[in-house]
């Protein structure tokens, strides 16, 4: 931590003692530490220069959260300062969810729905340029994803054929799968909002969709049950999975992680053959 970030943490929780160090669980970038003070157990956040999560989380706390924060479901905000990039939450027991027997209950999956459908729920925007803006951005990624030709070129006429309709946004976790949750006597609770952005809602599902929904589609019966619907719409779907890929192949391509962007190459094939 930075000087500057120590003296808000000394002020705002003195004497608080190291429990455990989480950093290695967040990005690049991000310091997250377990802080006890007395009885009571804190979770503190900071990040280098540049990491824009915390704004992102620091946002959702003075907005969005309040559904699951009085509901007990996530932490709640007790002490920011975006400028010096820390924040402190207070602190959610439980199992984490991605390494828990737990998460192959569909149960915990129903619960995963009937939170997110809540936070969906809370507000929505029409915007006429989110799919513009997406698609020049997924353009400008496949110059740089070092895919064959032939499927660049097929890539790129798809994408200059699509639709560019007026999108409904929501406000999104942005990272909802079981690395984000946390488990506690059965019950569901969320964790670390830092990619949280108004979105259209079916992107919260594109994580679930890749890997759980894949490997057992009990469990994504469940969360569809919870959440209420299918908020998929196959077009924007379709595009979503185009984009994503395409995303991952140039980010494989640029860091040299070839079985990823091998990978991401047959996503793309199959999704535009």
């Amino acid at each position: 931590m930075t000087p500057a970030q120590r003296d808000l943490l000394d002020r705002w929780l003195p004497g608080a003692e190291l429990v455990a160090d989480r950093s290695d669980l967040h990005r690049a970038g991000t310091t997250a530490l377990v802080l006890a003070a007395g009885d009571d157990r804190f979770l503190v956040k900071t990040t280098a220069e540049g990491v824009r999560h915390i704004d992102r989380e620091l946002a959702a706390f003075r907005s969005w959260l309040t559904p699951w924060t009085e509901a007990g479901r996530a932490p709640s905000l007790v002490e920011a300062d975006l400028d010096a990039r820390i924040i402190v939450m207070t602190h959610l027991d439980g199992e984490p969810a991605s390494t828990s027997d737990a998460i192959h209950d569909p149960e915990i999956y129903r619960q995963a729905g009937e939170l997110l459908a809540t936070f969906h729920g809370q507000a929505s925007v029409e915007d006429e340029d989110y799919e513009p803006e997406l698609d020049e951005r997924a353009l400008a990624s496949l110059d740089e994803a070092g895919l064959g030709a032939d499927l660049a070129d097929r890539l790129r006429a798809e994408i200059e054929s699509w639709p560019t309709p007026t999108t409904v946004l929501v406000p999104t976790h942005g990272d909802w799968q079981p690395t984000s949750w946390v488990i506690d006597a059965g019950t569901l609770g969320v964790i670390d909002s830092g990619r949280f952005g108004f979105r259209p809602a079916l992107y919260d599902l594109s994580r679930l969709s890749a890997q759980d929904f894949a490997r057992n589609d009990t469990f994504e019966k469940a969360f569809l049950e919870g959440y209420g619907s299918d908020p998929r719409e196959p077009e924007a779907w379709h595009r979503l999975q185009v984009r994503d890929a395409i995303s991952v192949a140039a980010w494989a391509h640029r860091t040299g992680h070839a079985e990823v962007a091998a990978l991401s190459e047959a996503t793309l094939t199959d999704l535009v053959p």
